[in-house]
């Protein structure tokens, strides 16, 4: 492991022994499941009256957990203990801080296998994907404190105002907002709790943390994390309960002063909305989804574009907001690739997320089960062509669990609704162009501006860089053609509705989202009297020198 790193573009060549460790794990978790799991509220596990079962998308007989069903009044607990810890951590100095989430995302690395088989169970991906939202966590955390101290707390001088007689020292200081909320979704349920929760709390914020039900056990595991790295009682807090009730009763508290969403572009502008009717702004942090587009011109490598296209299209089954989920492909070449498209879909496994050779596991529940089949029919009632895909799978394993064919669609109008609409399952749609402004047109005319790719050559990549409306942007990436990006490497947010703050997690502008500035000037009377006679007293003992050098001088004369 010491020469392999692993990221989300490095994962498909893994070495053997994180198939080996994986294995280990997902066998001794299998034979564990089931337990039941507290909140975690001001350092101590609190339990609810109502509980609800959290069972696998691989297999619905499996319960992996049993959370609890919390309500307004653990909403009301966690904030206290939040807001109780508040004063003193936020004058905790920085560099404890930074070292106490170094030591959680230690703990995580550590934990990978675990973690990694308790996602793919709960989530339904497969066991790279799994891994690398785990390792994508620990450096998620480890880059803001990184940026705390590559700043220095980021705590800055100013210039001195030019006045007479005075000293005056300014000094910029990014200081924490107070009790921060984290909302998070199940698709990357560890990489975006972790990543806010990290950010907030070397800023000097406490946090309240409430997942998605769906993938409240994973969440959980990261709180142990945080609680065994000796994080302070009341710094972080978890509950779990139906957003309707519990999450509002969050959202709405005054006691909230600043909150990171990730999840679906309408729920996150209700929560803006909610925010704005508050007695002053505070700031939200939303991620809300997109509509990415791959462009293909007649230049491209048809090889690598066909292989980056697919996996971004299908990678956790379509259930990454930086999904491709457009293909926007010059006539001159439409043909091959669709051809090369779909030999390589055709190949894909289908199945159990943990086995090492399924690439496809479970959509995430019988929601979005239900949703695929209503996608599928109105784009066949549309006249579409299946070029892959369609169809649930169903027979043996596949009726314990929510599994859905890797679809890609071809001949839907450019009109329909679906090409702006986002899906958040396996289905994708290829559209043929006759020039690339054409395809660029058509990427930008949504409301997203999430992730975007481009294959061709290298003036065409410079002309794609400069037009396209998104704020993760790759060329000729084989890799991913629109998913893939890991803090440090490709910092990762949004422009128009895919983002609400113009900076990117795991880059260089994040972590200063969670604080706010103070500029603290202090004014004294410059010593210039206290100087003049400092002044005056060395010019007298100069002088008092040289009278006693001349006497002396006399004197041995005389003698």
């Amino acid at each position: 492991m010491a020469d392999f790193k692993l990221t989300y573009s490095t994962m498909f060549n893994p070495p053997e022994v994180l198939h080996t460790g994986f294995e280990k794990a997902i066998a001794n978790l299998k034979s564990n499941m089931g337990k039941e799991h507290a909140m975690f509220i001001d350092g101590k596990d609190v339990f609810a009256d109502e509980k609800f079962e959290d069972r696998s998308p691989v297999n619905t007989d499996w319960v992996l957990a049993v959370m609890q069903k919390g309500n307004a009044s653990h909403a009301k607990m966690a904030i206290d203990a939040a807001r109780k810890a508040f004063p003193s951590w936020s004058r905790t100095p920085w560099q404890k801080r930074v070292q106490l989430v170094r030591k959680a995302s230690a703990l995580i690395e550590k934990r990978i296998f675990e973690l990694g088989a308790a996602m793919s169970l709960e989530v339904g991906k497969n066991r790279m994907e799994a891994l690398g939202d785990v390792q994508e966590t620990a450096d998620l955390m480890y880059f803001p404190a990184q940026m705390m101290e590559e700043n220095n707390g980021f705590v800055k001088p100013m210039l001195k105002d030019p006045l007479v007689g005075f000293d005056s020292t300014n000094t910029s200081v990014l200081r924490p907002y107070g009790v921060w909320l984290i909302i998070s979704p199940f698709n990357f349920p560890f990489a975006l709790t972790g990543g806010p929760t990290g950010a907030a709390l070397v800023a000097g914020n406490t946090v309240v943390i409430k997942p998605a039900s769906d993938t409240a056990w994973i969440v959980r595991l990261f709180v142990e994390c945080l609680r065994d790295a000796g994080i302070p009682n009341g710094v972080v807090n978890f509950v779990t309960g139906p957003g309707s009730t519990l999450g509002q009763a969050l959202v709405d508290s005054p006691e909230i002063d600043g909150a990171t969403f990730t999840g679906s572009f309408d729920v996150g502008m209700k929560l803006y909305r909610d925010f704005a009717n508050r007695n002053y702004i505070r700031p939200v942090i939303l991620e809300l989804g997109g509509k990415n587009p791959a462009i293909v011109s007649k230049n491209a490598n048809l090889e690598d574009a066909a292989t980056g296209i697919y996996r971004s299209a299908f990678g956790l089954q379509g259930q990454k907001c930086s999904a491709a989920s457009r293909v926007l492909v010059e006539d001159a070449v439409y043909d091959e690739l669709v051809a090369k498209l779909k030999e390589k879909v055709d190949a894909l496994v289908i199945g159990d997320p943990t086995e090492r050779a399924t690439y496809l596991g479970p959509v995430i529940n019988q929601n979005a089960y239900n949703e695929f089949k209503g996608y599928t029919e109105e784009i066949n009632q549309a006249g579409a062509t299946f070029l892959t895909g369609g169809n649930v799978k169903s027979g043996g394993m596949y009726n314990k669990g929510f599994y859905c064919e890797p679809t890609f669609v071809t001949n839907l109008p450019f009109n329909h609704r679906l090409w702006k609409h986002e899906m958040f399952l396996p289905i994708s749609m290829i559209g043929k162009v006759s020039n690339l402004d054409e395809a660029m047109q058509i990427a930008n005319d949504v409301n997203y501006g999430l992730t975007a790719g481009f294959y061709g050559s290298q003036k065409e990549t410079e002309w794609f860089f400069d037009n396209i409306q998104a704020g993760v942007t790759y060329a000729n990436r084989p890799q991913g053609a629109t998913t893939g990006a890991w803090p440090g490497y490709q910092p990762f947010g949004g422009w128009k509705g895919s983002g609400a703050s113009g900076k990117n997690g795991g880059g260089y502008y994040y972590v200063q989202l969670y604080m706010h500035e103070q500029i603290q000037t202090s004014v004294k009377h410059a010593p210039v009297k206290a100087k003049a006679a400092k002044k005056k007293a060395v010019v007298k003992k100069k002088v008092a020198k040289k009278v006693v050098k001349k006497t002396a001088k006399k004197s041995g004369k005389k003698k």
